[in-house]
């Protein structure tokens, strides 16, 4: 028990001291002075079954206070809920909006990045990509300070990770850590590095110099990523700066009112994030036992330095959660159960993994996206 508590307190010990201070959210969404006539802009919404959130999302884009040429392309992907009439009307007849019927996904594409192709294809040649999805809320400057941003600093990709929904129990419980979980895997400070080679965007809200997107490969480049976002990071980080940043203007609207809609989201990826590979599931699950779970046995169970090793990384775990449970305006003493929130990742990881191997991996909106290595 002294080995694993000792091991624990020393990792906790790097993530807090070495690891680009991910824990302390720094990195934040800030625009710069809006440009008296900016450049062009297309955003591409895919759109699956979303009736419940479009609406929202069309309306607060044609909101934007953007002072050059924007418009919208919606692909609705096979949806059957209404998504492109909800759109439509939510549009009010603006010219700006254009529908896209979208065609059946082909072999070797991922359902999502086949719609975004599609839209990327009607797009004709804007300056800017704003590649978001269908349940994300803007404020009226947030596209200016996109922008603004992306200009000022010369970036090949300006992605914000929206701020999430964290009002029911379920949400309140895991949503904070998930947010301190991203930022502990991509290090926010470091993807914006350029002499980095980490990259990560957050898929929600991307603003891609289309240039830039083009001469990497386009969206074919990462057509099979079932992690699109980060691997769209990784392709763009190769022709230019890219910069992630916790959004303060851009709001996510997907609701989690109970723990089985967090266990989807999380099952969706989370095998495919340890590239399908057993090996990595078997050390991650260990790392996690290691980091999230000793701690606690130590600190109840052990005595002596052991016990003084789990307190310590007990406590250095609950501080790293502060602040991100202010933004989040939660109590304090919510960082005391991380823990318990970690075992609950862990087993959706483990479930990720079962599915995946049954051939029932990245499940949404009824779609199962399969693994390369099985594909093949």
């Amino acid at each position: 028990m002294l080995v694993v508590a000792a091991l624990s307190l020393a990792i906790w010990l790097y993530l807090i001291f070495a690891r680009g201070g991910f824990w302390l959210a720094g990195e934040r969404e800030r625009g710069a002075p809006a440009p008296s006539h900016g450049p062009d802009v297309v955003a591409i919404i895919p759109a699956r079954d979303e009736a419940e959130s479009i609406g929202a999302t069309v309306a607060s884009l044609l909101a934007q206070d953007y002072a050059g040429a924007f418009r919208i392309v919606l692909v609705d992907d096979e949806s059957t809920d209404g998504t492109a009439e909800i759109a439509r009307a939510a549009a009010g007849g603006s010219e700006r909006l254009r529908i896209v019927i979208g065609s059946p996904t082909p072999k070797g594409w991922t359902g999502k990045l086949w719609a975004v192709w599609q839209g990327v294809a009607q797009a004709g040649a804007p300056r800017y990509l704003l590649l978001t999805d269908a349940d994300i809320a803007y404020a009226p400057d947030a596209l200016s300070g996109l922008v603004s941003r992306a200009e000022a600093e010369g970036l090949a990709l300006n992605s914000l990770m929206a701020r999430l929904r964290c009002v029911s129990g379920p949400e309140r419980f895991a949503i904070p850590a998930f947010v301190l979980f991203f930022q502990m895997l991509y290090p926010f400070a470091w993807v914006n590095d350029p002499a980095r080679g980490t990259a990560a965007a957050a898929g929600g809200c991307m603003l891609v110099r289309r240039e830039a997107l083009e001469a990497a490969g386009g969206i074919a480049a990462i057509r099979g990523a079932l992690i699109d976002d980060c691997a769209l990071a990784a392709l763009l980080k190769t022709r230019g700066a890219i910069r992630l940043s916790l959004a303060e203007r851009v709001t996510s609207l997907r609701r989690y009112d109970d723990f089985g809609e967090i266990r989807r989201m999380v099952m969706r990826s989370a095998y495919a994030q340890l590239r399908y590979s057993p090996v990595l599931l078997v050390f991650a699950l260990l790392m996690m036992g290691v980091v999230f779970l000793a701690p606690v046995v130590a600190a109840l169970f052990g005595h002596g330095v052991a016990r003084a090793c789990g307190l310590g990384a007990w406590l250095l775990m609950a501080a790293a959660l502060q602040p991100t449970l202010r933004d989040y305006r939660m109590a304090p003493l919510w960082g005391a159960i991380f823990p318990l929130v970690a075992a609950l990742y862990t087993l959706y990881t483990l479930e990720s993994a079962l599915a995946s191997m049954r051939g029932r991996g990245g499940l949404w909106k009824g779609r199962f996206q399969e693994h390369p290595a099985r594909e093949g």
